[in-house]
């Protein structure tokens, strides 16, 4: 009689599992759509106008009476 031994042992096969091309594409498009929203948000509150807006100085120069 012959002696065997038997050995299992557990493979896990690798899967899709969120690192796709699908995937990274839905991620692109998620962080696009979120950039957009927070420069909206900061140009309709008006930060970006008050920053790039030069702002006007009324200056009056008169020459002193003699």
């Amino acid at each position: 009689m012959s002696d065997k031994i038997v050995v299992e042992k557990e493979v896990l096969v690798p899967t899709e599992g969120g690192n796709g091309t699908a995937s990274n594409a839905i991620w692109a498009v998620a962080l696009v759509i979120i950039v957009a929203l927070v420069v909206f948000a900061v140009w309709k509150s008006g930060v970006l106008r008050r920053v790039g807006t030069p702002q006007k100085v009324d200056v009056e120069v008169s020459v002193p009476a003699r």
